[in-house]
């Protein structure tokens, strides 16, 4: 919101200077976005009067003027703008002045053998807005000789703030003025606001079907009215500085009145009104037309005002195209209503329709606005354009309007939660200050809040005005003090920083992604799947709770992949959510720790070729991790199918006969439905599944030689390396220090669906050097065992 600084100032005017006024502002909880001057910086210009005005005989689009800036000096002035008459009053920048939007100085200029001896000034001559084509027609009371900065108050600074969305009260000169008055200590100069004479009978029929959506609604017709009138200069003025160009009288008048009370109010053509006027609920899928003439199918749960034939306007929002203000208007129905909030809430949204009005009926207007409103709009209205003034149409059901509120504020609570002691009569003044009914009685106060207010529902609200009105910066800063003691750590517990680290170490990332997800990519990974679907959802994408981290994982993977990331490794930690009977509320919750692996395999390097991640990559960071349960023998990957993973690429991984999740390169078919690139390798395991480990048990590294031994067998080709390698454990007790897989060959020499492997094999005894039959004898021992198991031969 952007107002005058010189505009609040007429309501409250603290001894602060604007910098410390805008700080004040920010303090207290309304932040301050920036401070600019209403004008860029120059003197000398002054008002002066056309006393002659005609058009020069060698152009006609010249006019030829006398100008009086008073003492008795009258100058020649050549002026080509369109407004220019004898009568006017005018801004003068007469010569040696320097004009903000040339910068340069103004020199006497000859036209036509005619002496210019200055301009008459437009707007955007200073520097104010970039309208040249007028000169600036001042009011016929303006004194002439003045400086034009003094009259039109440029000194001004315009002041913009960011209103939080509980604060509605502060979207007007009047909720601003509230807070720096209370801050201050001073009192409010509010406008006279009163009575308007009614000088005519004439009312029309408003019926209100939606009370709840609208509670209160107050109308008034006035009769002929003047709109060739033009907006006084000093509420054009006002309205400038707040963001808002001057259209017409009504308008400006509405628009004045939305700034100084923070009342939208709208004006219609009575003429325009067929019959009856309704506040109703919109019929599904009907039309309204908007001001600009943009057709609107409304939804039934939109509020609208409407007549026997048409929609005039959506409550709160926006007037329609056949019931708005004409040229040639001349009898109007002036609207002050206050709707609830949840009716008008989301509405300007969907419809494209976010406007001032709005804006402010989502945040909340004060339900005892209205009568206020509608008098101060009417009185402007009728001192500007004159008219015949009706009495007020009131429809309001006092038990749909907000109750007031009472709350119990506890002296020693505010003291606990501030952690410093307020006195009685401080804690008392500054509610009072703020507009609240006050009342102490044995240790705690009992707090009416205003109705303006309507974000003060619980006891430590009270306690935040309190604090941010004494101030935050009056409050010492004590240390806290607490008896600090030490969690118990299970040292057989894995820590999850210790996997995330481990992980990051191997270049992953870690992502959080939402536990809302869209449920056709969810469909395509876990078609058997029962999913649990939002009823009110963020958007239709985020509508189901996800069933597994990998939806959100691919999709950052895609994200990444279409802004040319040609490595991606992330990781993330988190619930899913599990359609379960037998859990409480139906839903099963798990904690998940899933990964993903897409693009090279190394980063860009001259001396390394570019090669594609594959299973294997992912295996391996896996096992490290599961490598930290020292449970890593006890690990098995075993085929299984899954419909989101490579048939031949994929495995679940049991922990004894357990399952704890699985790893597998994503199906080739879901690539291209997910726009994926590439080999994607994915991981997710269950949590608590893996949290428990066993600690390592601290030995001396043996004085004695390791001895190697390989041996090459053919098996067949089904047979996995890992059951190979567990045969060979069994039977080599504890001389057998390490085994390892270093070579697998398929080709000339061995048959068809047969693979050769090369396995070495580390002996060493703690106790003693190892004799050569002995190695012998325990090759021989997995020799025999590998045939005996799996049929495999020795590789000639």
């Amino acid at each position: 919101m952007k107002f005058s600084e010189f505009w609040l100032r007429e309501w409250v005017n603290p001894t602060l200077n604007s910098a410390a006024l805008s700080e004040q502002i920010t303090m207290a909880g309304l932040k301050v976005d920036a401070i600019k001057s209403v004008a860029d910086d120059f003197h000398g210009v002054v008002i002066g009067e056309i006393v002659n005005c005609y058009k020069d005989i060698h152009n006609t689009k010249v006019n030829l003027t006398k100008i009086n800036i008073g003492n008795n000096k009258l100058l020649n002035i050549i002026c080509d703008a369109i407004n220019c008459r004898e009568g006017m009053k005018v801004v003068v920048a007469t010569t040696g002045i320097i004009l903000p939007s040339s910068r340069y100085k103004i020199i006497s200029t000859t036209i036509y053998g005619i002496v210019s001896e200055g301009i008459l000034c437009s707007f955007g001559d200073l520097g104010i807005n970039n309208d040249f084509s007028k000169i600036i027609e001042l009011p016929i009371n303006a004194p002439i000789g003045i400086d034009i900065r003094n009259y039109l108050q440029l000194d001004d600074k315009i002041i913009e703030i960011s209103v939080t969305s509980n604060r509605g009260d502060a979207l007007s000169i009047l909720g601003i003025a509230r807070e720096i008055a209370a801050l201050n200590i001073l009192s409010l100069n509010i406008p006279n606001i009163e009575s308007v004479t009614v000088t005519t009978n004439e009312t029309c029929a408003i019926f209100v079907d939606a009370t709840i959506e609208c509670p209160r609604y107050l109308c008034r017709i006035i009769k002929n009215i003047n709109l060739k009138v033009l907006t006084p200069l000093w509420m054009q003025e006002k309205l400038r500085r707040s963001g808002i160009h001057s259209i017409n009288p009504l308008v400006d008048i509405t628009n004045y009145v939305l700034l100084e009370l923070g009342q939208p109010m709208h004006v219609f053509d009575v003429d325009c009104i067929e019959g009856e006027i309704v506040v109703r609920m919109a019929q599904e899928d009907e039309n309204f037309i908007s001001l600009d003439g943009t057709q609107i199918k409304l939804n039934k749960d939109t509020l609208v005002l409407a007549d026997q034939h048409k929609i005039l306007a959506i409550s709160g929002i926006c007037g329609g195209k056949y019931s708005g203000i004409q040229d040639n208007t001349k009898n109007i129905l002036i609207e002050c209503a206050f709707f609830n909030p949840l009716a008008i809430s989301g509405r300007a949204r969907r419809y494209g329709l976010y406007t001032d009005a709005s804006c402010r009926y989502e945040h909340g207007v004060d339900p005892e606005l209205q009568y206020k409103a509608i008098e101060r709009a009417t009185q402007l209205l009728v001192d500007i354009c004159g008219g015949k003034v009706g009495p007020i149409v009131n429809r309001t059901q006092e038990n749909h309007l907000p109750k007031q509120i009472t709350i119990i504020l506890r002296h020693e609570k505010l003291n606990l939660l501030l952690g410093y002691r307020i006195t009685e009569e401080q804690v008392t003044d500054i509610l009072k200050r703020l507009g609240y009914e006050v009342a102490f009685s044995i240790g705690a106060w009992r707090v009416i809040v205003p109705s303006w207010r309507f974000d003060i529902q619980l006891e430590e609200d009270l306690i935040q005005e309190v604090a941010r009105v004494y101030g935050y910066n009056n409050i010492p800063k004590i240390p806290l003090t607490t008896n600090l003691t030490m969690t118990q750590h299970c040292e057989t517990n894995l820590s999850l920083n210790r996997v995330k680290n481990m992980l990051v170490d191997k270049g992953y990332q870690e992502a959080i992604t939402y536990s809302f997800v869209d449920p056709k990519m969810q469909q395509l990974l876990y078609p058997e799947e029962k999913t649990l679907i939002i009823l009110n959802p963020i958007s239709h994408e985020m509508s189901a709770m996800r069933l597994s981290l990998l939806i959100g994982l691919l999709s950052a993977v895609v994200y990444n992949q279409k802004r040319q990331q040609r490595r991606v490794r992330l990781f993330e930690s988190g619930l899913r959510f599990i359609v379960d009977s037998q859990s409480d509320l139906g839903v099963r919750q798990e904690f998940m720790l899933a990964g993903v692996l897409s693009g090279n395999r190394y980063k860009e390097h001259w001396d390394i070729q570019s090669q594609e991640v594959d299973f294997y990559d992912l295996k391996g960071d896996l096992e490290s991790i599961l490598d930290l349960t020292g449970k890593l023998e006890e690990i098995s990957f075993c085929a299984e199918a899954n419909p989101a993973l490579h048939p031949g690429q994929s495995a679940a991984i049991y922990l004894s006969d357990e399952r704890i999740g699985f790893i597998g390169v994503i199906h080739p078919e879901l690539e291209g439905k997910l726009s994926l690139n590439g080999c994607t390798v994915v991981f997710e395991l269950l949590w608590d599944k893996i949290i428990d480990r066993i600690l390592p048990n601290a030995c001396a590294i043996s004085r004695f030689p390791a001895n190697r031994r390989d041996i090459a067998i053919v098996v067949s080709e089904h047979i996995p390396a890992a059951q190979i390698i567990a045969e060979c454990k069994k039977v080599c007790a504890n001389q057998l220090v390490n085994i390892n897989l270093f070579d697998v060959y398929r080709g000339k020499g061995v048959n068809k669906g047969k693979k050769s492997l090369a396995i070495s094999l580390i002996l060493q005894d703690t106790s003693r050097t190892l004799e050569e039959e002995e190695i012998a004898a325990i090759v021989n021992k997995c020799i025999e065992a590998l045939q005996k198991q799996l049929h495999a031969t020795l590789r000639n």
